[in-house]
């Protein structure tokens, strides 16, 4: 395989990751506005967003592995392949996690006297904190490896 095509799997990889950072977005802006229709919540349209961007990371999760298997055997990238398993396995966990904050604020919002509800989002909100550094740590060790393609 030609450098060059080696090159562009690394750009769509990055490309794919802004994919996903935009979703998480939308999922962000979508949970808020679902919340805003408490106490009445609009569970109908909440339900279709959920089930937009599921469908959304899983395209992107079933690219990611494509070009994980391409960078192993194709271009015998096991150190690419392997940082794209690790953040794989994190972002699945980060997806968990920011399931678990949005139902901890609509049980805080549903809620305002339980004071555990909002103790239990700040310990999440760490959990997603801690995440993101293992996600940024990833990305920039497949950034040193990627590196000696160019």
């Amino acid at each position: 395989m030609a450098p060059s095509d080696l090159k562009a799997l690394i750009q769509r990889f990055y490309h794919l990751q802004s994919e996903r950072v935009e979703t998480y977005l939308l999922f962000e802006e979508g949970h808020e506005a679902y919340l805003r229709t408490g106490p009445h919540y609009d569970f109908d349209h909440y339900k279709q967003l959920v089930h937009e961007i599921t469908q959304a990371f899983s395209g992107i999760s079933k690219e990611i592995l494509e070009i994980k298997g391409r960078l192993h055997h194709e271009f015998d990238r096991p150190a690419l392949s392997e940082h794209m398993e690790k953040l794989q396995s994190k972002e699945k966990q980060k997806l968990e996690l920011t399931a678990k904050l949005q139902l901890a604020k609509q049980q805080a919002q549903d809620h305002p006297e339980d004071e555990d509800c909002q103790e239990k989002i700040q310990e999440i909100k760490h959990e997603i904190i801690k995440n993101q550094e293992a996600l940024s740590e990833i990305m920039q060790d497949f950034k040193y490896d990627s590196e000696e393609c160019d």
